[in-house]
């Protein structure tokens, strides 16, 4: 184990090129890949997702020096010991990140919630000298952890008593450290943004709503989906408010007494206003407010019996649990398993057990038995029926989507518009003559119905910039009486509201409300950590590498050199390359030079003489003005010739097309509510004299995730950040996921450069501020 501080004469070199002196005993385990109920007698259940972490902590453990062990089938393999615990090396965990599940396995396992079957496993941990444990699961599975931790002092001492270990064995072993990993599709653990599972979990239900649509559509039904969620309605929150359903269930907030009668008169107005079909998500865990579970062959017999309407049931079950891991999910477990071997590594005797979580784009480290307690206030909570109180404690970012899908489910009576002087306008106000222009026209709540799983862009896009023709917008803006301008578009888009807010002092007609929604899969505005597309994007480029390595399978010793878009960002190319455990990625951001490329075509020679003979080097399009994509490939070819030959792939506009995913649809949905509810404040605060007038800075903003919160940021101010000649923000937080991908690819990297998360707190307080997830 680790000791803090660590005694000179306990250092030896690390065995994979000294980076850092290790003590002698220093032991890190493999992941226990098991999710096990709040009884801890595990259910084996894995979720996709998994083995990018068991990937993550096996190298990052390996890369600090530890003898790293794989604990096959859970708790079950920690209690039986032998072959189930196996020490790992770098290629245990090759070409796994892909696949879904587990490797190592998760089995039911009733003896680990026994004092004799956890002396077993402490026997066993001790046979191989491990003392630290990463464990991968829900609260059950942690909890049961933290109760082998706190168990370990006495579980020894019997074990010296019984004579099965030396009173030096013992001492030797005297700390059991352990940090945990969740792992659950239903996001039901307090403390962190996201689990390990739910971003794919959302993936299988929206491409099965996408499908189901288009027959619904094509027969006129109405199509009942239940999706997983015995004690937490995220999944069917989040795929209801990215797929427009029409009614939801969530056992966080029963419905009020009478909702059939309401439900029936609502589905019913949908049809009559020219709707085909109508989409009903349930979560399994759905009650009434008496308690009374409300399940899917109910909700479909109400609206047969009532409406007459053809419905139908689809339970999705086991297969939001499988498939492959999304984007997301690979690069969230390979942040979380890196930062899960640093806290091992950096526990001393006073720390407390801890779980690795994500707060925003950052990972922290949250006491364990912390955020098991705010979990089981939330079932408490819903237990006595404090259901506004569960919600609350769920999360802000949970609750704002609730409020947000009752806001868009069902429109609501318009407000009526107001033109007397001293009163506040309309947010929108397009007269009837926008009939003379075919460009400008007023839309209406069913006008875009359907558009939220449709990709690119139903209203158009083009890259003129206003300074084109600014005397025409002018002439446009006064014409249509236009008092606020939503922008959705990227680098233009924000470039081009920056031109309108400078021609204010020129043109009085510019003086109106702006907002800017980022929307670029090059991830390249200012003011935002995402932008709408980028994520979208990232799952294309993943799923084509994905292809790609698997053309290789049966050819020995083989190179990819794929070429991503993105501009001068490379944003695209280090998370796709994250997420597919490429060898190396080449962006703008981070200069190369030929001694560089030299380095990495002698590590990619280094890897082909081992069992694994295949590579992957992704680069930006834009990287370098003279190391293209072809002088990469013949530079390869050449030096590898006689070891490995290469191939060309550009990916091209495949990554701009496809459906969007759950995330890009959910954060935009977010975004435009809270861009037209800031704008719609913004017209109230400038309505002056009859009319609105906007010239000050804090009129024209971009809508950005950044960190934890939605925030909006002056585009005057963002200006005095930007590259433009580069079309980049002047920093971006990403980059720091580059040390993540070149220490999980294997190159010499000081230790010194990875920045650890911070030790936080879970309170009501912290679950209160917004999350950006």
């Amino acid at each position: 184990y680790f000791r803090s501080p660590l005694r000179v004469t306990d250092r030896i070199p690390c065995p994979v090129g000294c980076r850092i002196p290790h003590p002698v005993e220093c032991r890190i385990p493999h992941p226990v890949g098991c999710r096990i109920p709040r009884d801890y007698s595990s259910s084996h259940i894995a979720f996709p997702g998994m083995n990018a972490a068991v990937r993550a902590v096996t190298r990052m453990g390996i890369y600090v020096g530890a003898k790293v062990f794989l604990i096959y089938e859970g708790y079950e393999g920690l209690v039986e010991g032998g072959d189930n615990i196996k020490q790992a090396n770098w290629l245990s965990v090759s070409n796994i990140i892909q696949l879904g599940g587990t490797v190592i396995g998760s089995a039911r396992c009733k003896a680990f919630t026994t004092r004799a079957g956890r002396l077993r496993a402490a026997r066993n941990l001790v046979e191989h000298g491990i003392t630290n444990l990463c464990v991968i699961g829900g609260d059950g599975s942690l909890t049961g952890a933290d109760i082998f931790r706190s168990e370990w002092a006495g579980l020894l001492e019997e074990l010296v008593r019984e004579g099965q270990i030396s009173e030096e064995v013992a001492k030797k072993n005297c700390r059991l450290n352990i940090v945990g990993l969740v792992g659950s599709i239903d996001n039901d653990f307090c403390g962190t943004d996201m689990t390990i599972g739910t971003d794919s979990a959302l993936h299988r239900i929206m491409e099965v709503i996408d499908a189901i649509t288009t027959t619904a559509q094509s027969h006129q039904r109405t199509f009942v989906l239940e999706v997983m969620g015995r004690h937490c309605g995220y999944l069917a929150l989040v795929s209801g408010l990215a797929s427009g359903a029409d009614w939801l269930f969530i056992p966080e907030s029963p419905p009020e007494d009478g909702w059939e009668d309401l439900m029936c008169e609502r589905l019913g107005e949908t049809r009559s206003r020219g709707s085909r079909l109508n989409i009903i998500i349930i979560a399994e865990g759905a009650i009434d407010r008496s308690g009374k579970p409300i399940s899917s062959n109910y909700v479909k017999d109400l609206v047969v019996q009532r409406l007459g309407f053809d419905t139908r049931v689809t339970v999705l079950g086991h297969v939001q649990r499988g498939g492959t891991p999304s984007a997301f999910d690979r690069v969230l477990s390979s942040k979380m398993g890196m930062e899960a071997v640093m806290a091992l590594l950096e526990a001393t005797p006073d720390t407390p057990a801890c779980v690795v979580s994500l707060s925003g784009n950052q990972s922290v480290r949250l006491p364990l038995m912390e955020c098991v307690q705010v979990t089981k206030d939330v079932q408490k909570a819903m237990d006595e029926k404090r259901f506004e109180e569960a919600i609350q404690l769920r999360g802000r970012s949970f609750e704002n989507n609730w409020n947000i899908y009752k806001l868009l489910a069902h429109q609501k009576p318009a407000q009526e518009k107001v033109r007397g002087d001293g009163e506040a306008p309309s947010a929108w106000d397009t007269p009837s003559t926008c009939r003379s222009c075919p460009q400008v026209r007023e839309v209406g709540w069913h006008d875009v119905a359907g558009w939220l799983g449709r990709g690119g862009s139903m209203l158009g896009t083009k890259r003129t910039l206003p300074k084109t023709c600014m005397e025409k917008i002018v002439e446009n803006v006064r014409k249509f009486n236009i008092q606020g301008l939503l922008v959705i578009g990227g680098f233009e888009a924000y470039e081009g509201v920056l031109q309108l807010v400078e021609a204010r002092g020129q043109y009085e007609e510019l003086c109106i409300v702006m907002c800017v929604i980022p929307a670029t899969i090059s991830n390249n505005v200012p003011g935002t950590d995402f932008s709408l597309g980028s994520d979208t994007a990232v799952n294309a480029a993943m799923e084509s590498c994905d292809r790609i390595k698997q053309s290789a399978s049966g050819t020995k010793r083989r190179v990819f050199i794929v070429e991503t878009m993105g501009g001068y960002c490379g944003y695209l190319s280090t998370v796709t390359g994250i997420a597919v455990g490429a060898d190396a990625a080449y962006v703008y951001e981070d200069p190369f030079t030929i001694h560089d490329l030299k380095a990495n075509v002698e590590h990619l020679t280094d890897k082909m003489k081992t069992d694994i003979q295949r590579g992957l080097v992704l680069r930006n399009e834009k990287c370098h003005e003279h190391y293209t994509t072809e002088f990469l490939y013949n530079l390869y070819s050449s030096e590898g010739k006689g070891i490995f030959d290469c191939r060309i792939n550009v990916l091209g506009h495949l990554q701009q097309g496809g459906a969007p995913t759950p995330f890009d649809r959910n954060y935009g949905t977010k975004l435009g509510v809270k861009a037209v509810l800031w704008m719609s404040e913004k017209l109230q605060q400038v309505y002056t004299k009859g009319r609105v007038f906007a010239n000050s800075g804090d009129t024209a903003c971009v809508i950005g995730l950044r960190k934890k919160v939605v925030a909006f940021s002056p585009v005057t101010e963002l200006k005095k950040v930007t590259d433009f000649e580069h079309r980049l923000p002047q920093e971006q937080w990403w980059l720091n996921l580059r040390l993540m991908l070149k220490m999980l690819a294997n190159y010499q990297i000081s230790l010194t450069e990875y920045i650890s998360g911070q030790m936080e707190h879970v309170t009501r307080r912290t679950l209160s501020i917004e999350k950006g997830f």
